[in-house]
Protein backbone atom coordinates (compact mmCIF):
# COMPACT_ATOMS: atom_id res chain seq x y z
CA UNK A 1 0.00 0.00 0.00
CA UNK A 2 1.30 3.65 -1.09
CA UNK A 3 2.39 6.05 1.97
CA UNK A 4 2.04 9.70 0.56
CA UNK A 5 5.10 11.51 2.16
CA UNK A 6 4.48 15.11 3.73
CA UNK A 7 6.61 17.77 1.06
CA UNK A 8 7.55 20.67 3.22
CA UNK A 9 6.24 24.05 1.80
CA UNK A 10 8.41 26.06 0.06
CA UNK A 11 8.26 29.32 1.77
CA UNK A 12 11.05 31.46 4.17
CA UNK A 13 10.13 29.66 7.35
CA UNK A 14 10.58 25.63 7.52
CA UNK A 15 6.76 24.77 7.91
CA UNK A 16 5.78 21.50 8.25
CA UNK A 17 2.01 22.62 7.35
CA UNK A 18 0.54 23.24 3.84
CA UNK A 19 -2.97 24.31 2.59
CA UNK A 20 -3.91 22.90 -0.39
CA UNK A 21 -6.67 23.32 -3.30
CA UNK A 22 -8.49 20.30 -5.41
CA UNK A 23 -6.66 22.09 -8.39
CA UNK A 24 -3.41 21.16 -6.61
CA UNK A 25 -4.31 17.20 -5.76
CA UNK A 26 -7.32 16.77 -6.87
CA UNK A 27 -5.67 13.35 -8.12
CA UNK A 28 -5.34 11.96 -5.09
CA UNK A 29 -8.83 11.90 -4.10
CA UNK A 30 -10.46 10.98 -7.63
CA UNK A 31 -8.33 7.78 -7.59
CA UNK A 32 -10.23 4.54 -6.23
CA UNK A 33 -6.64 3.48 -5.07
CA UNK A 34 -6.37 2.44 -1.19
CA UNK A 35 -3.42 4.58 0.62
CA UNK A 36 -2.18 6.34 3.63
CA UNK A 37 -0.12 9.15 4.92
CA UNK A 38 2.42 10.09 7.15
CA UNK A 39 0.63 13.56 8.20
CA UNK A 40 -2.20 14.52 9.37
CA UNK A 41 -5.03 16.35 7.16
CA UNK A 42 -8.80 17.92 7.44
CA UNK A 43 -10.27 18.03 4.54
CA UNK A 44 -12.78 20.56 3.72
CA UNK A 45 -15.59 19.89 1.39
CA UNK A 46 -17.32 22.87 0.07
CA UNK A 47 -18.92 21.26 -3.28
CA UNK A 48 -18.93 17.42 -3.50
CA UNK A 49 -21.34 14.30 -3.58
CA UNK A 50 -19.73 10.32 -2.79
CA UNK A 51 -18.09 9.12 -0.09
CA UNK A 52 -14.78 7.36 1.13
CA UNK A 53 -13.66 4.61 3.78
CA UNK A 54 -11.30 5.24 6.27
CA UNK A 55 -9.95 2.08 7.69
CA UNK A 56 -13.35 0.24 7.90
CA UNK A 57 -15.51 3.57 8.53
CA UNK A 58 -17.62 5.02 5.48
CA UNK A 59 -18.03 8.42 5.30
CA UNK A 60 -20.86 10.24 3.18
CA UNK A 61 -19.45 13.28 1.54
CA UNK A 62 -21.76 16.07 0.26
CA UNK A 63 -21.63 19.12 0.58
CA UNK A 64 -20.30 21.24 3.69
CA UNK A 65 -18.71 17.95 4.60
CA UNK A 66 -15.28 18.16 6.94
CA UNK A 67 -13.42 15.46 7.35
CA UNK A 68 -10.45 14.24 9.62
CA UNK A 69 -7.88 11.92 9.09
CA UNK A 70 -5.14 11.12 11.45
CA UNK A 71 -1.98 9.95 10.19
CA UNK A 72 -1.38 6.35 8.63
CA UNK A 73 -4.81 5.88 8.47
CA UNK A 74 -5.69 4.03 5.49
CA UNK A 75 -8.42 5.47 3.03
CA UNK A 76 -10.10 5.08 -0.07
CA UNK A 77 -12.00 8.07 -2.45
CA UNK A 78 -15.42 7.41 -4.15
CA UNK A 79 -15.93 10.88 -5.17
CA UNK A 80 -17.87 12.25 -8.52
CA UNK A 81 -15.29 14.89 -10.59
CA UNK A 82 -18.28 17.33 -11.52
CA UNK A 83 -17.94 20.36 -9.55
CA UNK A 84 -15.88 18.94 -6.89
CA UNK A 85 -14.30 21.75 -4.79
CA UNK A 86 -12.50 21.51 -1.65
CA UNK A 87 -9.38 22.40 0.16
CA UNK A 88 -6.78 20.16 2.19
CA UNK A 89 -5.31 21.26 5.63
CA UNK A 90 -2.43 18.89 6.06
CA UNK A 91 0.30 18.94 8.82
CA UNK A 92 2.84 16.67 10.24
CA UNK A 93 2.69 15.99 14.12
CA UNK A 94 5.79 17.76 14.79
CA UNK A 95 4.19 21.24 13.37
CA UNK A 96 2.10 21.22 16.45
CA UNK A 97 4.00 20.05 19.14
CA UNK A 98 6.98 22.42 17.91
CA UNK A 99 3.97 25.61 17.67
CA UNK A 100 2.44 24.90 20.58
CA UNK A 101 4.97 23.17 22.98
CA UNK A 102 2.44 20.47 23.91
CA UNK A 103 3.19 16.80 23.02
CA UNK A 104 -0.69 15.56 23.52
CA UNK A 105 -1.67 18.64 21.48
CA UNK A 106 -3.06 16.44 18.68
CA UNK A 107 -4.12 13.95 21.52
CA UNK A 108 -6.75 16.38 23.17
CA UNK A 109 -8.46 17.26 19.88
CA UNK A 110 -11.45 14.67 19.91
CA UNK A 111 -11.70 14.25 15.79
CA UNK A 112 -8.16 12.85 15.65
CA UNK A 113 -7.64 9.29 16.83
CA UNK A 114 -11.38 8.87 17.23
CA UNK A 115 -12.05 5.36 17.34
CA UNK A 116 -15.98 5.53 18.46
CA UNK A 117 -17.21 8.05 16.30
CA UNK A 118 -17.45 9.38 12.98
CA UNK A 119 -14.35 10.83 11.49
CA UNK A 120 -16.51 13.81 9.50
CA UNK A 121 -18.95 16.22 10.22
CA UNK A 122 -21.46 18.78 8.75
CA UNK A 123 -21.62 22.22 8.92
CA UNK A 124 -23.29 25.00 7.65
CA UNK A 125 -22.52 26.90 4.78
CA UNK A 126 -21.66 29.90 6.33
CA UNK A 127 -19.22 27.79 9.14
CA UNK A 128 -17.48 26.59 6.05
CA UNK A 129 -16.75 29.25 4.16
CA UNK A 130 -15.44 30.94 7.17
CA UNK A 131 -13.18 27.80 7.89
CA UNK A 132 -11.90 28.40 4.01
CA UNK A 133 -11.42 32.14 4.18
CA UNK A 134 -8.98 31.25 7.56
CA UNK A 135 -7.35 28.51 5.21
CA UNK A 136 -6.71 31.13 2.69
CA UNK A 137 -4.96 33.73 5.49
CA UNK A 138 -2.53 30.83 6.12
CA UNK A 139 -2.03 30.24 2.11
CA UNK A 140 -1.28 33.50 1.75
CA UNK A 141 1.31 33.40 5.03
CA UNK A 142 2.96 30.71 3.41
CA UNK A 143 3.24 31.80 0.13
CA UNK A 144 4.46 35.51 0.53
CA UNK A 145 6.05 34.80 4.22
CA UNK A 146 6.95 37.41 6.16
CA UNK A 147 8.92 37.93 9.37
CA UNK A 148 5.89 37.75 11.72
CA UNK A 149 4.34 34.95 9.58
CA UNK A 150 5.08 32.24 12.16
CA UNK A 151 3.07 34.10 14.96
CA UNK A 152 0.18 34.79 12.56
CA UNK A 153 -0.25 30.95 11.45
CA UNK A 154 0.13 29.45 14.86
CA UNK A 155 -3.20 32.14 15.99
CA UNK A 156 -5.08 31.15 12.86
CA UNK A 157 -4.02 27.47 13.29
CA UNK A 158 -5.11 27.16 16.70
CA UNK A 159 -8.07 28.94 16.78
CA UNK A 160 -9.15 27.05 13.61
CA UNK A 161 -8.44 23.41 14.99
CA UNK A 162 -10.22 24.74 18.69
CA UNK A 163 -13.46 26.06 16.77
CA UNK A 164 -13.54 22.50 15.22
CA UNK A 165 -12.96 20.60 18.16
CA UNK A 166 -15.93 22.57 20.01
CA UNK A 167 -17.98 21.90 16.56
CA UNK A 168 -16.96 18.19 17.03
CA UNK A 169 -17.90 17.75 20.13
CA UNK A 170 -21.45 19.86 20.15
CA UNK A 171 -22.17 17.48 17.16
CA UNK A 172 -21.73 14.24 19.32
CA UNK A 173 -22.70 15.56 22.57
CA UNK A 174 -18.78 14.89 23.64
CA UNK A 175 -17.47 16.69 26.38
CA UNK A 176 -14.25 18.83 25.86
CA UNK A 177 -11.07 18.29 28.08
CA UNK A 178 -11.29 18.62 31.50
CA UNK A 179 -8.82 20.13 33.74
CA UNK A 180 -6.21 17.74 35.18
CA UNK A 181 -6.47 15.01 32.67
CA UNK A 182 -3.05 14.60 31.03
CA UNK A 183 -2.82 10.78 31.90
CA UNK A 184 -6.08 10.16 29.94
CA UNK A 185 -4.44 12.05 26.98
CA UNK A 186 -1.14 9.83 27.43
CA UNK A 187 -3.00 6.65 27.60
CA UNK A 188 -4.67 7.48 23.77
CA UNK A 189 -1.03 8.16 23.10
CA UNK A 190 1.01 4.87 24.50
CA UNK A 191 -1.95 2.91 22.94
CA UNK A 192 -0.97 4.39 19.49
CA UNK A 193 2.64 4.03 20.15
CA UNK A 194 2.64 0.50 22.11
CA UNK A 195 -0.74 -0.82 20.26
CA UNK A 196 1.42 -4.06 18.35
CA UNK A 197 3.20 -5.34 21.34
CA UNK A 198 1.24 -4.03 24.70
CA UNK A 199 -2.36 -5.21 24.87
CA UNK A 200 -3.08 -5.17 28.66
CA UNK A 201 -4.38 -2.25 31.16
CA UNK A 202 -1.59 -3.33 33.66
CA UNK A 203 1.21 -2.67 31.14
CA UNK A 204 0.18 1.03 30.48
CA UNK A 205 -0.86 1.92 33.81
CA UNK A 206 2.97 0.84 34.47
CA UNK A 207 4.11 2.89 31.86
CA UNK A 208 2.05 6.03 32.94
CA UNK A 209 3.30 5.19 36.57
CA UNK A 210 -0.25 5.01 38.23
CA UNK A 211 -2.48 2.26 39.01
CA UNK A 212 -4.98 1.15 37.30
CA UNK A 213 -7.78 1.66 39.37
CA UNK A 214 -6.66 5.33 38.69
CA UNK A 215 -5.92 5.40 35.07
CA UNK A 216 -9.42 3.52 34.91
CA UNK A 217 -11.13 6.55 36.61
CA UNK A 218 -9.39 9.32 34.80
CA UNK A 219 -9.96 7.82 31.39
CA UNK A 220 -14.23 6.84 32.27
CA UNK A 221 -14.47 10.96 33.55
CA UNK A 222 -12.37 12.36 30.15
CA UNK A 223 -14.18 9.46 27.55
CA UNK A 224 -17.04 8.19 29.53
CA UNK A 225 -15.61 4.59 28.79
CA UNK A 226 -12.94 2.40 30.01
CA UNK A 227 -9.60 2.17 29.00
CA UNK A 228 -10.13 -1.79 28.61
CA UNK A 229 -12.73 -0.16 25.72
CA UNK A 230 -9.93 1.99 24.11
CA UNK A 231 -7.66 -0.19 24.05
CA UNK A 232 -10.04 -3.10 22.07
CA UNK A 233 -11.26 -0.80 19.82
CA UNK A 234 -7.65 0.63 19.08
CA UNK A 235 -6.59 -3.29 18.58
CA UNK A 236 -9.60 -4.10 16.69
CA UNK A 237 -8.78 -1.47 14.00
CA UNK A 238 -5.18 -2.89 13.77
CA UNK A 239 -6.55 -6.27 12.76
CA UNK A 240 -9.02 -4.69 10.31
CA UNK A 241 -6.41 -2.85 9.09
CA UNK A 242 -3.95 -6.06 8.69
CA UNK A 243 -6.43 -8.24 7.26
CA UNK A 244 -8.04 -5.29 4.03
CA UNK A 245 -4.63 -5.06 3.11
CA UNK A 246 -4.50 -8.76 2.19
CA UNK A 247 -0.72 -9.02 2.28
CA UNK A 248 -0.47 -11.58 5.72
CA UNK A 249 -1.83 -14.22 6.91
CA UNK A 250 -3.60 -14.67 10.26
CA UNK A 251 -1.24 -16.42 12.14
CA UNK A 252 0.97 -13.56 10.58
CA UNK A 253 -0.76 -11.17 11.84
CA UNK A 254 -1.03 -12.58 14.95
CA UNK A 255 2.44 -12.96 15.67
CA UNK A 256 3.04 -9.07 14.48
CA UNK A 257 0.82 -8.80 17.27
CA UNK A 258 1.83 -10.57 19.85
CA UNK A 259 -0.91 -13.22 20.39
CA UNK A 260 0.29 -16.34 21.70
CA UNK A 261 -1.60 -18.00 19.04
CA UNK A 262 -4.31 -17.79 16.38
CA UNK A 263 -6.63 -19.13 17.70
CA UNK A 264 -7.01 -16.05 20.43
CA UNK A 265 -6.65 -13.69 17.63
CA UNK A 266 -9.80 -15.27 16.22
CA UNK A 267 -11.30 -15.56 19.07
CA UNK A 268 -10.44 -11.63 19.91
CA UNK A 269 -12.05 -11.07 17.22
CA UNK A 270 -14.89 -12.63 17.18
CA UNK A 271 -16.17 -11.58 20.52
CA UNK A 272 -15.38 -8.04 19.30
CA UNK A 273 -17.25 -7.98 16.11
CA UNK A 274 -19.67 -11.18 16.19
CA UNK A 275 -18.11 -12.86 12.93
CA UNK A 276 -14.91 -14.79 11.79
CA UNK A 277 -11.97 -12.90 9.82
CA UNK A 278 -13.28 -14.52 7.03
CA UNK A 279 -16.48 -13.54 7.10
CA UNK A 280 -15.36 -9.98 7.68
CA UNK A 281 -12.88 -10.03 4.63
CA UNK A 282 -15.21 -11.41 2.46
CA UNK A 283 -17.89 -8.69 3.54
CA UNK A 284 -15.68 -6.10 3.01
CA UNK A 285 -14.28 -7.59 -0.61
CA UNK A 286 -18.20 -6.99 -1.31
CA UNK A 287 -18.41 -3.45 -0.36
CA UNK A 288 -19.65 -3.33 3.19
CA UNK A 289 -17.86 -1.71 6.02
CA UNK A 290 -18.27 -1.26 9.48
Amino acid sequence: MKTLKFHKTECGVDFLLNVLTAKEVSNNYLSNETYNTDFFEIIFFTNANGHMIVDHQKIEIKDHTVVFLSLFQKRQFFLEADNLEFTVLAFQEQFLNDFFSDKLFTFRLLYFYQLEYPLGIYVERESIERYCVLLSEIKVELLKTKADSVHIVRSIIYYLLQKLNREYAEKYNLALEKNGNNYAFLFKKMIEIHIKEKQRINDYAELLGISRISLTKIVKEQFNVTPAYLLKQRLLTEIKGYLMQDELSVAEIAYQLHFSEPNHLMRFFKSQTGMTTGEFLSDYQNGMSY
